[in-house]
């Protein structure tokens, strides 16, 4: 249960958490074409490829040949309409020539290859004779710029873009850049720090990360992924849609980063980056919003952001070159960030629901003078064996390290008192290699093969720890009369425990066939993931205490527990009353997922590409015992269909549609109650607070209760999720255009729909599935859980009798007492772009768009949750009512504008224009008119006052608005070689919130007002100035 602290360059500091096969037969006979294809056909590109493909005019003798700069050669030939297409092509810079019975006789150089985006290289018909020609060489500037050899939706960023632009250091910061990427509003970042982007209104739980190839996503949550050092990203790759049947496992975005590699030439260099502490905007403090707490601290002040400072450098150092020449190449690179100052924590904690208790990285009443280490280091191998076979060797990592002193804070005089004890020493991220070889066996069959592993962790142990002491949440619900009026935190600051690490293996295999009019693909892609040494517990002795208060000590506390009125208790008649809170859960589990997709890019006519694919997935998931509680391996057939037309047969007018379905298989976490969970919370009341904030004078209220039935027991996989549960998947269509404005500029729109078809939640309602067993004929089942289920449909499920035998129960959706389920996205984008002509780029975007529905799918933006078993939806038909609405991640306009002009050889200025409308503000309260708690869920219910409040009632967060700005100067006296350069990021100091706190009420039953709704949870990061040298040889 953490927040997050902004950290600059678009990252975060700190962690946010929460409470935390054998094939049919259809199957079969996919896997047996292709396995026939793997055998005589092939794969259209791999991920980190493309292709260049042109006209030429017919005749007898024609050939052209493609050069690398890395000496790779491929020779193609031109069928009888003079077309051809040579796929699979690294990406980098070309030379393309037309060769006439061996003679060259035009040349097009040097041409440029983005990673998945086709390039047009045709050649006119010469007026002279070929044998009079020496040659003729034609610049870049005269390939047309729009690539209608693609069916999706994506953005390439090179890395004369992110080297020109005023951006946050990061792969996420630069993949704002995309049409419909916005801020996260639940303020979630990677594994790495880094502040994770939505795509498409999706969770950011649904992207995917991948690097040359190699899939490096988180595996556990799905947050982020590895990614390369900034400068060593040749080109990032960002698909916002119409992905082809050889990606899956994505309803969002990918974000596939591509290496440099090293080439007949050497280069080396550095580059130096600071921030100073000093330079740094002041980010506002945030007050409480609906009243005070019992014990107030300082007033209104909740957490006084304008204590915290922070300064930033980046180390970066790189080199590469021909190991042999034309033959053997590498690439290495390193990047060190260090990051430190002092971040205040809140006055307390963020007092909501029992089950979303908040908090941040400091602890509360405390301030944390850290330090913090992001290594990264890349390196790639290029071997060209031969012309036709090519091998490439990655291995990166990723890692954040982080440690700090933390101190008492006098939140009166804005102050450190006293040395409280020291924050934990936390390492998360890892490492991966993979290799790739790539097999041309003949100028129309290419072979693909890539493997890889990566081995993750989040590594946190505390330094000068007392197991003895005990962790107080709450600390402002304090009975006031016990403290003196001056809450009490006590002396322990590690909340809880925790030491995992994560593995994965990825292994793709894939082949492209050209024949005729046709480009074949065919593949696989297996990916395997394992979470080990996964347990979670609370620090000191096994458990916290969090105080809390109520109005009305004389009705029940939390009803749908059995918790009843304190009053009926010594002390209870204050209102005042502590629960003692246990949290242990974890086992190593693991996640299998299979896939085999074909595909065909047909060129129908000169101008006319259809794009034909269809990808099976399969995914497996297994609990610590190696059983599998989530299984779903029946054929899933996602149907890709695109089209690509070339109106005037030129590439200056480009229409494009696609329509596609996509699957996603569950993460790691899915399998936490599948195997022992203990979360609990025993009720107390009390007569004195002991010296070290615990409670003291106790009188029991209650035993042990759970609002999920989590009391350690060790479910049957039969009983975790529903029968033939099936996969998430969503239907996206996308129908858009791109023309040529004159010469130099190119504008376009782009309309898309996506729609939620299943998804997988829990249904934690027991007592529905208990009635409807008894209703036919099956008595006393042990059925105490929370069953993965597909909401909005029927359902089966397994309960288990007094003898051990299971029985299935089959309960619609109307039975359940829930929705249909509803979860819709729709954009229309327009735009306008010049690209770089030697003087300037520019570009600006304008999307329109809404999501809404009753359901985020993985995820809960207003509190804070992440993955289906730690959200609220669909848990209880209570806490659906009145959930439609649009959703967390809506934004209803954004425009992006940005470029960089070339002043002279020297200077270069730059700048980006963001301006995003606000999501939906929420009011989340007790349950009904009468506002009571029939889930034991506290202040989660789509009710604020009393009155229903579906999302967004409660109106929208202001637009944010942000300009960034840069200055490059590359002296002539250093041959450009060394450069000078200056940004501004968030110029203006803006200071929008992008979430509050929803919760109403303080979840206890009678209605409670929770002071921090509406208080800002998450605000842009404050204005910041970088200084940065390099020098590139």
């Amino acid at each position: 249960m953490c927040a997050t602290i902004l950290k600059f360059d678009g990252g975060t500091r700190g962690t946010t958490c929460g409470n935390a096969s054998s094939k049919t037969s259809r199957r079969r006979v996919l896997a047996a074409i292709i396995g026939t294809l793997l055998i005589s056909a092939g794969a259209h590109g791999q991920s980190t490829t493309s292709n260049i493909y042109g006209q030429v005019t017919p005749g007898k003798g024609l050939s052209v040949v493609i050069r690398s700069d890395t000496g790779v050669t491929r020779q193609v030939g031109t069928d009888s309409n003079g077309r051809y297409n040579a796929t699979q092509l690294p990406v980098g810079t070309y030379t393309v020539s037309l060769v006439r019975d061996g003679t060259v006789v035009q040349t097009h150089q040097p041409v440029v290859l983005n990673v998945g985006v086709g390039v047009n290289v045709s050649f006119a018909e010469q007026p002279v004779q070929a044998e009079q020609l020496a040659g003729v060489s034609v610049s870049a500037n005269s390939v047309p710029p729009i690539d209608v050899s693609s069916v999706d939706s994506r953005t390439v960023i090179t890395a004369q873009q992110l080297a020109a632009l005023p951006l946050g250091r990061t792969a996420e910061a630069a993949a704002l850049l995309a049409p419909g990427a916005v801020p996260d509003g639940g303020g979630f970042s990677s594994t790495t720090g880094a502040a994770l982007p939505s795509f498409g209104g999706s969770s950011v739980e649904t992207n995917a990360y991948y690097i040359n190839g190699f899939n490096t996503t988180d595996p556990w949550l799905g947050q982020g992924g590895i990614t390369l050092p900034y400068g060593s990203i040749s080109q990032e790759e960002v698909y916002t849609g119409g992905y082809s049947a050889q990606y899956g496992r994505s309803d969002g975005g990918v974000l596939n980063l591509i290496g440099k590699s090293g080439t007949d030439e050497w280069h080396f260099g550095g580059q130096v980056e600071y921030t100073p502490a000093g330079l740094v905007g002041t980010q506002a403090n945030t007050y409480y919003a609906n009243g005070l707490p019992p014990s107030p601290v300082a007033g209104n002040l909740f957490d006084p952001n304008s204590r915290n400072s922070q300064w930033t450098s980046v180390y970066d150092a790189y080199v590469g070159g021909p190991i042999i020449k034309d033959k053997l190449f590498f690439f290495l690179s390193a990047e060190m960030s260090n990051v430190g100052g002092q971040s205040v924590g809140p006055v307390a904690s963020s007092e909501g629901s029992p089950i979303n208790a908040g908090g941040i990285a400091s602890a509360p009443g405390t301030a944390e003078n850290y330090k913090q280490h992001l290594p990264k280091w890349y390196a790639k191998i290029n071997w060209n064996i031969t012309d036709k076979n090519l091998l490439e060797l990655t291995a990166a990592s990723s890692k954040q390290e982080t440690s700090g002193t933390v101190y008492d804070y006098d939140y009166k005089n804005l102050q450190e008192t006293t040395l409280a004890g020291y924050a934990n020493d936390t390492k998360s991220g890892g490492n991966f290699w993979s290799a790739k070889f790539t097999s041309y066996i003949t100028d129309d069959l290419t072979f693909t093969a890539l493997y890889g592993q990566m081995k993750t962790f989040d590594y946190s142990v505390p330094v000068g720890y007392d197991p003895g002491a005990t962790y107080i949440s709450g600390a402002t619900f304090q009975n006031p009369a016990l403290n003196n009026g001056v809450p009490n935190n006590g002396d322990q600051i590690v909340s809880s425990l925790t030491n995992p690490y994560y593995t994965t293996n990825n292994l793709r295999l894939s082949l492209t066939y050209v024949l005729g009019d046709h480009t074949i693909t065919a593949g696989i892609d297996n990916l395997q993931s394992r979470a080990l040494n996964q347990l979670t517990e609370v620090s000191g002795p096994g458990y916290y205490w969090n105080y809390g208060s109520t109005p009305n000590p004389t009705q029940a506390l939390v009803p749908a527990l059995g918790v009843g009125p304190i009053a009926n208790y010594p002390n209870g008649a204050s209102g005042y009353y502590v629960s003692k809170n246990i949290s242990t859960q974890g086992g190593n589990l693991t996640a299998v997922q299979h896939a085999e997709y074909i595909e065909d890019q047909w060129q129908v006519t000169d101008r006319w590409l259809l794009s034909l694919g269809l990808r099976d997935d399969g995914f497996t998931n297994y609990n610590a015992a190696a059983e599998p509680y989530m299984r779903q391996t029946k054929p899933q057939w996602s149907p890709r269909v695109g089209f690509s037309w070339d109106v005037n047969g030129d590439g200056s007018f480009k229409v494009y549609g696609n329509a596609g379905r996509y699957y996603l298989g569950g993460l790691l976490v899915t399998g936490l109650e599948a195997n022992p969970v203990l979360i609990t919370q025993q009720y107390y009341t009390y007569s004195g607070i002991a010296a070290n904030g615990t409670p003291t004078g106790l009188t029991q209220v209650s035993g042990p209760v759970s609002a999920n039935n989590f009391y350690g027991q060790t479910p049957n996989p039969n009983t975790v999720t529903a029968q033939n549960l099936k996969s998430e998947d969503q239907d996206e269509f996308i129908l858009g255009f791109t023309k040529t404005l004159g010469s130099s500029w190119i504008y376009g729109a782009k309309a898309m729909q996506r729609s939620l078809q299943h998804d997988v939640e829990q249904d934690c309602d027991d007592q529905v599935i208990i009635n409807k067993a008894a209703s036919i004929g099956i008595d006393d089942v042990s059925n105490a859980t929370c069953y993965y289920f597909n909401p909005g449909q029927a359902n089966t499920f397994a309960v288990q009798d007094p003898s051990g035998a299971f029985h299935n129960v089959t309960l619609t959706n109307a039975e359940l007492g829930l929705p249909n389920l509803s979860l819709k996205y729709y954009s229309l984008e327009t735009f306008l772009e010049h690209p770089f002509d030697g003087h300037w780029y520019g570009k600006i975007d304008y999307l329109f768009s809404r999501s809404y529905g009753n359901t985020e799918s993985l995820g809960e933006t207003d509190i804070q949750a992440l993955a289906a078993n730690l959200d609220t939806y669909w848990n209880f038909p209570q806490l659906m009512e009145y959930a439609g609405g649009p959703l967390g991640q809506d934004h209803t306009h954004q425009i992006k504008a940005y470029g960089y002009y070339q002043i002279t050889p020297e200077w270069q200025v730059s700048a980006n224009l963001t301006l995003i409308s606000g999501g939906p503000k929420n009011c989340l309260g007790l349950y009904g008119p009468n506002q009571t708690d029939p889930d034991g869920y506290g202040s989660l219910y789509n009710w604020c006052n009393g009155q229903p409040a579906p999302p967004g009632a409660a109106g929208r967060l202001p637009w944010m608005k942000q300009v960034d700005i840069g200055i490059r100067y590359r002296p002539a006296f250093a041959q450009h070689k060394l450069g000078f350069s200056l940004d501004v990021v968030n110029l203006f100091n803006s200071q929008a919130p992008l979430n509050e706190y929803a919760e109403y009420n303080t979840g206890t039953v009678p209605a409670a007002p929770n002071p921090l709704y509406a208080t800002p949870m998450l605000l842009q990061v404050p204005r910041y100035v970088r200084f940065g040298m390099t020098y590139d040889y």
